[in-house]
């Protein structure tokens, strides 16, 4: 499908969506919505069907390795902008050679550079890493006049234009020689146009090229200093001192020195693309073929799992009901992933997370929509228009809470890098699925099949408790226990110090090693003899495989230590990471930030829409929820990663979702001025709600239990910690949030009746 015609058609989508919602046409709002579904649909299939279009696997799905490069200034100035596009053009120039389709090379901010590089090994790995690093300053110094001995012996004084390099004359010298250079080069690398590698007697060496300029210069300094020595300096580092034996060159020269034919081949792509700067390699992420499969196949396995269980659990509870929410769900998954391969998003592990987290959250409208049509069926009304009023009375709950979970998606998309953004990609594709598959789909649904269809009434089961609970006569009890709970993790998080963070934030090594024959970690240790390392076991689908976390640039040194001990095993290198100290730091600055800006965002939005104290008690039941996941995740002996920053911030968009379900409703009833004490009619709000908490909390465990048993061990502390935020979060929105609500407006003097009653009249004036 060409660019024109995507155009056309989602400008057509566009139209039609403006024109459903400003009609009030039953009829027409039926049409409406039949016409948008179905092209909606058949738009994302076209997207899915050609080869071209499919989505992308990120790296850690396929295999490959990912680097981020930093440049390192020379001068006062600077990385500037100049100096950064030619970094990336360098770069990819020599990225080209390994031949691998699409690479993905481009800045982060002002002075990195992430290049990742599908289909690696580990030797290609760590041969790609030293191409990369590789400046190739390339120079041409005339030799100098001088008896080295004597200047050494502190007998002659040395010309301050000279200095002292040594190099090996030849591959058969054994003994280095010494030569005095000048400082200053009569000509550099820049002036290479070509240069490729060549073989002859004397073994292999480069040819060099250079362009009209270069070759000028080279020639005249040839012309005056012809029988002399030239110095090549490659990186600081002498490599040949050929005799100057004409005065015309033709633009043409070579290197020769200890080469064999990929060092040959490597030096020419340097030469051809030398770097103005040197870089740092500051990450590095690396994972075989293998693990990428086998992740794939775990999360598949975790995704139709979760699928499988929220279907069939709402077809169950909610019965005719609830296979309009599975229709719904269908299309919901595929709306999702069409969007993904329409913008050419790239899907990786945390993304397939953020799919199966939607999974459970989409089934979240239709609760609600469902549950506020079972109290408008109780009422006696006719099945049209309870559908009716439940979708109006359902909407404001459905549209804040997902606003407040998307306001997380798209702060951790901002702040996140690497395959953090494909999780925060999902979430927030799949927040803006849901409520058309929710909202638009089943209303569309439920018209025809009421109008057209002769549906006349619908029954649902309902396990929600009946019993009319205090909640909020409990909150001093509550109060005391989240506060034993938010101390207690404090203490044990400040406790276990360093060990809580993982080496995305402390930097260092990550080795993950598969063996035809099972090492134990008491042979593995005795192996690399160091009692820093820390050795584990982590189950990746069906494998049992060995991680090593130890101190940065270490790994390489393990690896071969473990081959050299057990040769017969099969050992080979699956995955490999290693993150320097200051990147650490930055991702841990990012993340605090990320967090900070959330609950920022989340205050502002439930301020905007409710009142100060509702969004007081908002924020405080985040930050609950927060600290003692944090302090759960820190007792079981979880590490703190870029991944996990992910799922705070999803226990926070989640906790979020479900107080402002129970805000909604207290808003609501003190809007319609109904009888009783404020605390009356929160606790009346909270019991009303009650089953629509249970049903989406135990909707949402299904899924993201399905990802914590079948989604490997990359996912397996990811999962954990979102199991226990729903479980927390459920608990904070009923006894933490409300009260939080009663007592601010009590210390403030104002009553949250009289707030909201103002509120209304300033938007009906």
């Amino acid at each position: 499908m060409t660019p024109a015609i995507t155009f056309s058609i989602g400008l057509l989508i566009l139209i039609l969506f403006g024109w459903y919602f400003a009609t009030d046409l039953p009829s027409r709002k039926r049409w409406l919505g039949l016409i948008l579904t179905v092209f909606l649909a058949a738009f994302c299939i076209e997207q899915l069907i050609p080869p071209s279009k499919k989505i992308r696997l990120g790296l850690d799905l396929q295999g490959g390795t990912s680097f981020l490069i930093r440049l390192v200034p020379q001068t006062e100035t600077g990385i500037t902008p100049d100096l950064l596009d030619q970094a990336v053009e360098v770069i990819r120039k020599r990225v080209d050679q390994y031949g691998v389709s699409e690479p993905v090379i481009s800045p982060q901010g002002e002075d990195r550079i992430l290049v990742q590089i599908a289909g690696l090994d580990a030797k290609q790995t760590a041969e790609a890493q030293a191409q990369l690093q590789r400046v190739a300053k390339l120079e041409f110094s005339m030799v100098g006049d001088g008896d080295i001995e004597k200047i050494e012996a502190g007998e002659e004084v040395m010309d301050p234009s000279l200095t002292i390099k040594s190099f090996r004359p030849s591959k058969e010298s054994e003994k280095e020689q010494k030569i005095l250079v000048k400082r200053r080069p009569a000509l550099t690398g820049d002036h290479v146009s070509r240069a490729f590698a060549y073989f002859d007697q004397q073994g292999y060496g480069v040819s060099l090229e250079l362009d009209s300029e270069g070759a000028r210069m080279f020639d005249e300094v040839a012309r005056e200093n012809r029988g002399r020595q030239m110095a090549i300096i490659l990186d600081g580092e002498v490599i040949s001192a050929p005799v100057l034996q004409s005065d015309h060159y033709g633009g043409r020269a070579q290197i020769t020195g200890n080469f064999d034919d990929k060092e040959a081949r490597d030096l020419a792509s340097a030469l051809e693309n030398p770097l103005r700067v040197p870089v740092q390699i500051e990450e590095t992420r690396s994972v075989s073929p293998t693990l990428g499969a086998d992740s794939v196949r775990s999360g598949v396995l975790a995704g139709v799992s979760g699928l499988a269980l929220v279907m069939a659990f709402t077809l169950l509870y909610y019965r005719f009901a609830g296979l309009v929410a599975v229709v719904g769900l269908s299309l919901n998954i595929l709306l999702l992933i069409g969007a993904m391969a329409m913008f050419n998003f790239t899907l990786t592990l945390p993304g397939i997370a953020g799919i199966i987290l939607t999974i459970g959250m989409a089934v979240d409208a239709n609760v609600l929509i469902y549950e506020r049509l079972r109290e408008e069926m109780r009422a006696g009304k006719s099945l049209g228009t309870a559908l009716t009023g439940a979708y109006d009375k359902a909407f404001s709950a459905i549209f804040d809470a997902n606003a407040t979970t998307l306001i997380t998606a798209v702060i951790l998309f901002w702040q996140a890098s690497g395959s953090v953004k494909g999780f925060a990609v999902t979430l927030t594709l799949g927040i803006i699925a849901s409520m058309f598959s929710a909202l638009l789909f089943t209303r569309t649904a439920f018209r025809w099949l009421v109008d057209k269809g002769g549906l006349k009434t619908m029954s649902m089961l309902d396990l929600a408790p009946k019993r009319q609970f205090n909640f909020l006569g409990m909150r001093r009890i509550a109060a005391v226990f989240s506060i034993l709970l938010i101390g207690g993790s404090i203490a044990i998080f400040a406790m276990r110090g360093q060990s809580n963070f993982g080496i995305d934030f402390r930097g260092g090594d990550l080795l993950i090693i598969d063996s035809t024959q099972p090492i134990s970690v008491a042979e593995a240790r005795k192996a690399i003899e160091d009692p820093n390392t820390v050795i584990q076991f982590e189950r990746e689908g069906i494998k049992e495989m060995l991680t090593f976390r130890s101190a940065q640039g270490t790994s390489p040194e393990i690896l071969s230590k473990l081959q050299a001990a057990f040769p017969d095993r099969g050992i080979t290198p699956v995955g490999q990471d290693t993150v320097g100290p200051q990147i650490g730091w930055e991702f841990a600055k990012g993340s605090l930030i990320a967090l900070g800006l959330g609950m920022l965002g989340i205050l502002f939005y439930v301020t905007l829409r409710f009142e100060f104290s509702f969004a007081l008690g908002a924020v405080v039941a985040l930050i609950h929820d927060v600290v003692i996941t944090l302090g759960i995740f820190s007792l079981v002996g979880g590490e703190l990663s870029l991944v996990m920053v992910g799922a705070i911030l999803t226990i926070a968009g989640y906790s979020i979702n479900d107080t402002i379900v129970i805000f909604d409703r207290i808003r609501e009833g003190l809007k319609t001025g109904e009888r009783g004490t404020v605390e009356q009619l929160m606790n009346l709000s909270i019991n009303e709600t009650l089953g629509r908490t249970i049903l989406t909390g135990g909707t949402t465990l299904l899924s993201v239990g399905a990802l914590y048993f079948f989604g490997g061990a990359v996912l397996r502390d990811f999962s954990f910690a979102i199991l226990m935020g729903i479980v927390i979060g459920t608990y904070s929105s009923i006894f933490v949030a409300a009260p939080v609500v009663l007592w601010s407006s009590k210390l403030r003097g104002k009553s949250v009746r009289r707030e909201v009653l103002e509120t209304e009249a300033l938007k009906n004036a």
